[in-house]
């Protein structure tokens, strides 16, 4: 007994010190709750650095996989992911570059969905075989870097890849004609570990409304077909997070009221602070809170303000405005980094990922609490819950959805020669 109680006293004791000395080199340990009204921008920094070594920052929506393709031909052996791609052509001359290893570590980016994006030129020729060539890159890329990228499929690996220090890696694919119409291929991208699919790009599929072709809504649905409501079913059974960014309002309701997990919007911002239709009106983002999901604010200038120029001040009104709304629990980034041209000041690329957060502290209304929930912890949540509904799915006995279109993507009769598509319009 007084050995238990000594072994005990002694890992106090190690953990206290081993906490001391830890603290020693970031800073004191904000209280839970605290509210930060550090009046220097160096101090509020420090500030933030200590929180992002705490929680992983975990970004929803990055489209450097894209951009390999397109400057390299997903050729990885002479890509220098670890260095200064601003100083490295093809890399350096393109506006649609803010991505390397080095300034993600600046950035101390703790999480990155990487996309998985094709174009919806592709839709009915070679979508499928695309998504997986880059599918297939992405997993490359992580292995390549493994001693700074960890491969993820789930909150718990997020967790621990941020325990070894290394950038946890998901894949998110974006739109649904990536599918091909079938539910085979669905699975098969979450069995590849695919962990996100956006429902629509800037094309209709068969069966979801895209927000750059559908703009008019009754509030009724009829965003989803029968089938497009079963690949949200069988999302829910895989654990498969459902990105409705890109979507028709039309669709992002009916896709709510399916859903028996939360959803989430990869990179969207809130309409009524910039009338994109790529943004989220308040009505839904309502609709959100009341489902569990997330809404991740991205960077692009015409999405924040309208316009071809914003800052970060303008990225943090969105913020303010959808926790105003509907409160902090259901906001977290998606900065949409090499996928768009024209970025806010203070927000260049991704070493700037502090420079937001500090913004936060600047207003002297957020806590400590409120930056680990934007940073990772809102969607660590979402995702935790996304995979409890798999989990109850798979107790119940519900199998695999044999539900199928009539006529399915082979309408095409050659396909897409990829190097010849002109850089599309990703945001």
């Amino acid at each position: 007994m007084k050995g238990i109680v000594f072994s005990g006293v002694w890992t106090v004791i190690v953990t206290f010190f081993t906490i001391g000395s830890w603290m020693g080199k970031v800073g004191p340990r904000l209280a839970v709750g605290e509210t930060n009204t550090l009046s220097s921008s160096q101090s509020r920094l420090q500030t933030v650095r200590q929180v992002l070594m705490e929680v992983p920052l975990i970004d929803g929506h990055n489209d450097l996989p894209w951009n390999i393709r397109n400057f390299v031909h997903n050729q990885l052996n002479g890509f220098d992911f670890d260095k200064d791609l601003r100083q490295i052509p093809p890399w350096s001359q393109s506006a649609w570059s803010q991505t390397d290893l080095l300034r993600l570590r600046e950035g101390m980016v703790g999480g990155q969905f990487w996309v998985a994006y094709v174009p919806c030129e592709s839709q009915y020729l070679n979508a499928v075989q695309l998504t997986l060539e880059q599918v297939d890159l992405i997993k490359r890329l992580i292995e390549k870097y493994s001693q700074h990228m960890q491969f993820a499929v789930s909150s718990r690996e997020i967790l621990q890849a941020h325990t070894k220090g290394r950038i946890a890696s998901l894949i998110g694919v974006e739109g649904g004609h990536s599918l091909g119409s079938s539910l085979a291929v669905l699975r098969t991208l979450y069995q590849l570990g695919v962990r996100y699919l956006t429902l629509t790009h800037t094309c209709n599929t068969p069966w979801a409304k895209s927000s750059s072709v559908e703009q008019e809504d009754d509030g009724n649905g009829g965003g989803l077909t029968g089938f497009g409501k079963a690949v949200v079913r069988e999302m829910n059974r895989l654990g498969m997070l459902i990105d409705l960014s890109h979507t028709a309002r039309a669709t992002m309701r009916d896709a709510l009221r399916v859903s028996k997990a939360p959803l989430i919007f990869s990179h969207s911002s809130a309409f009524a602070v910039c009338n994109s239709t790529r943004n989220v009106p308040d009505d839904i983002l309502q609709l959100l809170a009341t489902n569990g999901g997330l809404v991740m604010v991205t960077f692009y200038n015409y999405f924040i303000k309208c316009g071809p120029d914003a800052s970060v001040t303008d990225v943090a009104e969105h913020i303010y405005h959808i926790r105003n709304l509907i409160g902090v629990d259901y906001i977290g980034v998606g900065g949409d980094f090499d996928g768009i041209n024209k970025t806010p000041r203070g927000l260049e690329d991704v070493s700037r990922y502090p420079e937001l957060f500090a913004e936060l502290l600047r207003s002297g209304k957020w806590d400590v609490v409120d930056l680990k929930k934007v940073a990772g912890l809102n969607l660590l949540r979402v995702l935790r819950q996304v995979e409890k509904v798999r989990d109850e799915m798979k107790s119940a006995g519900i199998r695999p959805s044999e539900e199928y279109i009539d006529s399915p993507d082979t309408t095409g009769n050659c396909a897409l020669d990829i190097n010849s598509v002109q850089r599309i319009t990703e945001v």
